[in-house]
């Protein structure tokens, strides 16, 4: 119940300290000069008007003292603190500052009991102090007193019958002193004087949730939110830690019977923690049937939850709260817009071609959604047709759609003619870039022309685009493949153009076979005298590894061969580390440090001999000391 406590936890800070000037005889400053003042007449001040000065004088020396003392508690010395605080409470007996003092210091000194007299001092002198009570009740339990403690708190609560506060106070008390289940009768005695049924359902969820009532703990959390409805963060907080075996009857205890819809939210956003999402949909939705302000709030929090969430399902739930959010969002300044297109995008993610389409149809249909929403939303529709493998619709939506921007359509035209070129459809894709002479495009076109076997044509190409061309990856790729190309001493080579390209679109296995097949094709002469061959077998190496047992064993001849007739170029070292790191992976490990000592010694100047000596060290690691 720490959430709730409102105990002062400090006096304040000190007062500030003020040295004197030094002064010679009479009280003046050294320096000063002695000057004749004239006596002025009048009326000698009030006994009111002296009073007055003599009071503000005494809270000012109060004040200065709680200072002192507070600082010598920080500074760790209890002893003097204590000594200060009771000096202060001798001569203002309801000086709260120095009870909450002595609160925090007797019980390291272990005087606890000197608290008691000067807390019955106070409240007896100021019944009415809430404050004062809430340190004499305190006092009492921590003393364990509890006929004591329960009078104060019983007077207290007949003195105010609608607060909560004695009996907070009470149970907040128990629990410090560790005595859970006398807090919780406490609070339950509270609630029946008080009438209502949600009152102390946070603090009783917690104490719940102490004794392992997870159950209990979901009960008042639900019990309490319609009061408090703040809280439903917390709530899902506090319950989403519960264990593996309690999520299931905690769900079906929130879903039951026609829950409240602050419950039906807590259930919806737990189910969606416990990686339920649909569930949770199901559970949350009706919750925002009725639109309101409230709804939509609830309905944005929802979406984001989802959205921190990597799976499916919880992207399709995102879209589906994001579409709702857009029907409850004020339309000026185009909200609704921007969430629909945001829910189109995570139908995308989803894999739900059909629900991101008719989303956006209706931005794109709003002759009122704002420009930029508008805009967002045909960049969208034509973004989900080209991952939807619907190319067609995509390359009409780019030659007829007026609205689209000019930065949109040269980047979406690059975006179908990526499209193209993986499935295969060379000829569109030349077409789509015939007009666009960004590095990009050029960078798209040496594909082409290399998936073509223009491996000339490929070469300038990707030397024309350079290495700022695409993000990151793409570059490295361009970079690989045109180190590979420059092995291949031929300009056309269509065999290896159609063996990339069933690597590009994802067939490992039978692009590992055509890649190897194609080394073969420089082997009989075709390439010169066979240029390149080592480089090819290495990258169908590389790509069979990837795969199951039975290509692993291909891909360890792949290697062998290698090493064993490339001479000492780049490819037989590169290919021995693979070898080594494929066996590793195989729990091969003594034959891998075999290979990697091998290649260390036998290619000393070799661009892979770090990764190697990087490799050996884990490999020797790996091998217990007999």
């Amino acid at each position: 119940m720490r959430q709730l406590s409102g105990r002062p936890e400090s006096a304040g800070k000190p007062a500030a300290r003020h040295h004197p000037l030094t002064r010679d005889k009479a009280g003046l400053p050294a320096t000063a000069e002695s000057r004749v003042y004239p006596r002025i007449k009048g009326r000698a001040p009030s006994l009111l008007a002296v009073t007055a000065l003599l009071v503000l004088a005494a809270r000012s020396l109060a004040a200065q003292a709680i200072g002192q003392g507070f600082e010598l508690e920080r500074a760790g010395q209890y002893e003097q603190a204590a000594g200060i605080y009771l000096a202060t409470l001798r001569a203002d007996p309801t000086n709260l500052s120095a009870l909450l003092g002595l609160e925090r210091v007797l019980p390291p000194l272990n005087r606890l009991g000197e608290l008691l007299p000067a807390a019955q001092r106070a409240a007896a002198a100021s019944p009415n102090n809430a404050a004062l009570r809430g340190v004499l009740l305190r006092t009492y339990v921590a003393l364990n007193e509890p006929d004591s403690a329960r009078l104060v708190a019983l007077r207290w609560a007949a003195a105010a019958p609608r607060d909560e506060t004695p009996y907070r106070e009470w149970a907040m008390a128990l629990e410090d002193a560790h005595r859970h289940a006398a807090a919780r009768d406490v609070l339950l005695v509270g609630r029946r004087a008080l009438g209502r049924a949600g009152a102390f359902g946070i603090e009783l969820a917690e104490l719940s949730q102490l004794s392992g009532d997870w159950e209990g703990a979901a009960r008042e959390w639900a019990a309490a939110l319609p009061d408090a409805p703040a809280q439903l963060p917390n709530a899902t907080s506090a319950l989403a830690e519960a264990p593996d075996a309690q999520r299931e009857r905690i769900a079906r205890l929130l879903t039951a019977g026609t829950p409240s819809p602050l419950t039906r939210r807590l259930a919806g956003e737990l189910l969606l923690g416990w990686g339920q999402a649909q569930r949770a949909w199901a559970a949350f939705e009706p919750s925002v049937a009725t639109p309101s302000a409230d709804a939509a709030f609830a309905l944005r929090r929802f979406a984001d939850l989802a959205g921190a969430r990597s799976t499916p399902d919880a992207r399709r739930v995102r879209a589906l709260a994001l579409a709702r959010y857009a029907d409850l969002a004020p339309e000026p300044g185009g909200a609704a817009a921007r969430a629909r297109a945001d829910a189109a995008r995570a139908f995308i993610e989803a894999g739900d071609q059909v629900a991101a389409r008719a989303v956006l149809e209706r931005v794109a249909q709003d002759p009122n959604a704002p420009p930029d929403a508008q805009r967002l939303a045909q960049r969208t529709v034509v973004e989900a047709l080209i991952e939807g493998g619907q190319r067609d619709a995509a390359a009409r939506q780019l030659a007829t759609n007026s609205r689209l921007s000019a930065d949109d359509r040269a980047s979406l035209r690059l975006q179908l003619a990526r499209a193209q070129v993986v499935a295969g459809e060379l000829d569109r894709a030349d077409a789509e870039l015939a007009r666009d002479s960004s590095v990009e495009a050029l960078a798209l076109q040496g594909w082409i022309a290399l998936y073509r076997g223009g491996l000339s044509d490929a070469r300038r190409l990707f030397r024309a685009a350079g290495p700022y061309a695409g993000d990151r990856r793409d570059a490295t790729q361009r970079t690989v493949m045109l180190a590979l190309l420059q092995q291949v001493p031929i300009d056309s080579f269509p065999e290896l153009g159609r063996a990339l390209l069933v690597l590009a679109q994802g067939d490992s296995a039978h692009a590992a076979e055509a890649l190897r097949l194609a080394a073969g094709r420089l082997a009989t002469g075709e390439g010169g005298e066979g240029g390149g061959r080592p480089d090819l077998l290495l990258l169908a190496g590389r790509v069979a590894a990837r795969l199951d047992s039975a290509q692993q064993r291909t891909a360890l001849a792949l290697f062998d061969e290698v090493v064993r007739t490339a001479g000492l170029g780049a490819a037989a070292p590169a290919a021995e580390l693979e070898w080594a790191r494929l066996l590793e992976r195989r729990a091969q490990t003594a034959e891998a440090i075999r290979h990697l000592e091998h290649l260390i010694l036998t290619y000393p100047g070799s661009a892979v001999v770090p990764e190697a000596r990087r490799e050996l060290e884990r490999a020797k690691g790996a091998i217990p000391q007999s």
